[in-house]
C-alpha cells in the first residue's frame, strides 16, 4: 500500500519553499553577478533550509574531502539528490543541458552555477574544457556518471566517457575524485523496502509536478550518503578503470543502504 500524504502539509511546504526562493534568489543573483564568495556558500544554506521544510533528515557516513578542486561521483535517483548533496557539500553540479530549460528547477540550477552538458559527441571537447576550467579555478563539482536517474534499487553502469575530465591534472596534481553512495532509507520512520523505495525516485517517463507534490505531502524522509575513499586517475591508469572502480564501490554502498547495513554515522 502506498503511504498517504497530507494535503495541508503539502500546501504549507510549497508556500514555505516559494517564500524561501523569493527571499534568497535575489541575494544569490547579486552574489553570482559580483563573483562574491557568498555565491558558493548560499546554495548550501538554501538546501539545508529546504531539507528542514520538506522534513528530510540527512545522515552522512564518512566525510567529503575538503581539498579543492575535487570531483564527486555517485548514483543519481531523483532531483531530490541535489538538495541532499547540496546540504552536505558547498558544490556545483554537472547536469544534462535540458535541465536548464525546466521551469523553476532550471533557474535554481543556473544560480548554483551548474555546468550544463550536451550528450552529443561534437560538444564533448568544449564541455571538457569548461569543466576543467572550473576545476582549475578551485571549484568542487558533482557528476552523476549513470547519465540518467535510476529507480533507487539498482544503479546503472557508469559511462567512462564522463570521467575524461579526471585525466587532467590541476597545477601538476592529479584531480581528487571521491565516490559517494546515496539512498533514501526511511519514510515516516519506517524503513523503505524495494516496493516503496521508488516512491522517492524520479526516473523514466514520470511526470515531475505530480511527483514533487507527492513528496511534499509525505511526513519525514531519511536520506543517507556514504562518502567513500577518494582516488585519482593516476591510481587506475585509464578512465575506464576509474569508472569501473567508482561504480563498484558506489553499487556496494547502495546495496548496503538498501539492506540496512551501515556504521559510523555522522549526522549532518
Amino acid at each position: 500500500m502506498i503511504p498517504k500524504g497530507s494535503i495541508l502539509r503539502g500546501v504549507w511546504r510549497l508556500a514555505a519553499f516559494f517564500l524561501l526562493i523569493l527571499f534568497l534568489a535575489p541575494v544569490q543573483a547579486v552574489a553570482v553577478g559580483l563573483r562574491h564568495e557568498l555565491a558558493g556558500r548560499l546554495p548550501g544554506i538554501f538546501h539545508r533550509l529546504c531539507a528542514r521544510i520538506f522534513g528530510f533528515r540527512i545522515v552522512a557516513h564518512g566525510r567529503p574531502v575538503e581539498t579543492t578542486p575535487a570531483l564527486f561521483v555517485g548514483n543519481h535517483t531523483s532531483y531530490l539528490d541535489i538538495m541532499v548533496l547540496g546540504a552536505l557539500i558547498d558544490v556545483s553540479f554537472i547536469a544534462k543541458a535540458e535541465v536548464a530549460t525546466w521551469p523553476l528547477f532550471g533557474m535554481l540550477a543556473r544560480m548554483q552555477r551548474t555546468v550544463f552538458i550536451e550528450r552529443r559527441a561534437r560538444h564533448t571537447a568544449n564541455q571538457r574544457d569548461e569543466i576543467s576550467a572550473r576545476l582549475a579555478a578551485g571549484d568542487r563539482l558533482i557528476l552523476f556518471p549513470e547519465g540518467t536517474s535510476d529507480d533507487g534499487n539498482h544503479i546503472l553502469p557508469f559511462k567512462s566517457a564522463l570521467f575524461a575530465v579526471a585525466e587532467r591534472e590541476v597545477d601538476d596534481v592529479p584531480l581528487t575524485v571521491q565516490p559517494f553512495s546515496l539512498s533514501y532509507t526511511a519514510l515516516g520512520g519506517l524503513p523503505l523496502g524495494r516496493e516503496w523505495r521508488p516512491l522517492l525516485s524520479w526516473y523514466g517517463d514520470m511526470a515531475l509536478p505530480s511527483h514533487v507534490w507527492r513528496v511534499l505531502t509525505f511526513t519525514t524522509v531519511r536520506a543517507e550518503v556514504r562518502f567513500h575513499d577518494p582516488v585519482t586517475m593516476a591510481q587506475y591508469g585509464s578512465r575506464k578503470a576509474l569508472a569501473e572502480h567508482c561504480f563498484e564501490v558506489v553499487r556496494q554502498g547502495v546495496a548496503n543502504f538498501n539492506a540496512g547495513r551501515n556504521h559510523t554515522v555522522t549526522a549532518a
